[in-house]
């Protein structure tokens, strides 16, 4: 089934409401806090969840933000149609060079979505700090199958964790088929195990000599 949530754009109002309310705050940072990207990211986390299910409004049946810090989610709801999404919230300092979050790891996904009732999502909120003085300027609020492939990259971190490339440079393809980003998904972990295995081979070569030199070597340092 597909989320009437999604696929007919309410979760871009919800976007839209987020953004409008934190820029409607009067300066929530301290000196210390707007000095650490860090800081500001869980300032506006906690933000968002206190507010999330009033966003949500009528679409909103369960709200939970009550997470480990390992979870794969930071809050998660279940709408009126019985969906489940779980939702990651990430944050972005736009004078910053370079920003590449991690957003979840591709076996945790590839077994999430095993249901079609469960959703990963992703709450991108890009900021820029005057002062102790915030203010948002784009907040994105999309699940991960409407996150283009062209803006995504695989971190070697266990089976493989899906990234943001860019926190600049974000695509989206709305509306898009669940079906063919998991197809991608997958032709992309057909080229990225590889590449994995032929590193694992070099590195193996490496000790292989770094073994040979010091089973040769006089050990100078025996009592």
């Amino acid at each position: 089934m597909k989320s009437s949530f999604y696929y007919q754009r309410h979760h871009e109002r919800v976007a839209n409401e987020i953004k409008e309310y934190i820029n409607s705050l009067d300066s929530f940072l301290s000196s210390q806090t707007a000095r650490s990207p860090r800081a500001v990211g869980d300032a506006l986390e906690s933000l968002v969840a206190e507010r999330f299910e009033t966003f949500l409004g009528d679409w909103c049946s369960e709200y939970s933000s009550e997470f480990a810090r390992r979870a794969m989610a930071d809050m998660a709801f279940t709408d009126v149609e019985g969906v489940y999404s779980v939702i990651d919230v990430k944050t972005h300092r736009e004078d910053t060079r370079f920003n590449m979050p991690n957003l979840t790891s591709v076996e945790r996904l590839a077994r999430f979505y095993e249901s079609d009732t469960n959703v990963f999502s992703l709450i991108m909120i890009k900021y820029l700090v005057d002062g102790t003085s915030l203010n948002v300027s784009d907040v994105l609020f999309v699940p991960i199958e409407f996150l283009d492939w062209e803006c995504l990259t695989v971190g070697a971190l266990g089976w493989g964790q899906i990234q943001i490339a860019n926190s600049n440079n974000i695509q989206t393809v709305p509306q898009n088929s669940r079906k063919d980003w998991m197809l991608q998904l997958c032709d992309v972990m057909m080229a990225f195990y590889p590449r994995e295995i032929e590193k694992i081979i070099e590195r193996i070569q490496r000790f292989e000599s770094v073994r040979e030199y010091w089973v040769n070597k006089e050990d100078v340092w025996a009592r």
